[in-house]
Order: structure tokens, then C-alpha cells, then sequence
């Protein structure tokens, strides 16, 4: 019975990390490159507009600092839970 509160509990905490970064990049992708374009239409990063930057360059850095900080945190986690290699 303690193995499957484990397992659920390791899952739980996958899934939790898992919608907490598909959140940050929806937000930084569609909100900030599309929803709020118009918005950020008066600051200028790079030469371009915030919204038109976000949409070209800034959602593809959030997505690899994604990547990263999901790296990281797995492993910090699976070792929490013992399921490390």
C-alpha cells in the first residue's frame, strides 16, 4: 500500500510540474506574443516591439530555460522519490 501512495504521490508532483510549464509557455507564447501584442506595443526590445519580439524570439528562450529548469527539477524530484538512475 506504501508503494502505491508513493507512485501516486511521485505522479502527482509530475503532473503539478509538468501544467506549471505548459502554463509559463502558453502565457509567454500565445499571451504575450498574440492576446497582449497590442499592449505591449510601446516597449522596444532589440528594435521591436515586446509583443512582436515575444511572438518571434522570446517564447523559443522561455521554452528552452524550460526545458532546463524541467531537467532540473525531475531530477531534484525523482530523487525525493527514489527513482533516480
Amino acid at each position: 500500500m506504501a508503494d502505491k501512495t508513493s507512485s501516486n504521490a511521485y505522479w502527482a508532483a509530475n503532473i503539478r510540474v509538468i501544467t506549471i510549464s505548459l502554463v509559463i509557455w502558453f502565457v509567454c507564447s500565445f499571451g504575450l506574443g498574440i492576446i497582449l501584442r497590442p499592449a505591449l506595443k510601446g516597449i522596444m526590445v532589440g528594435g521591436a516591439d515586446l509583443g512582436f519580439w515575444m511572438a518571434q524570439n522570446g517564447s523559443i528562450y522561455v521554452f528552452l530555460v524550460l526545458i532546463f529548469a524541467y531537467a532540473a527539477k525531475m531530477n531534484k524530484l525523482d530523487k525525493e522519490h527514489g527513482v533516480d538512475e
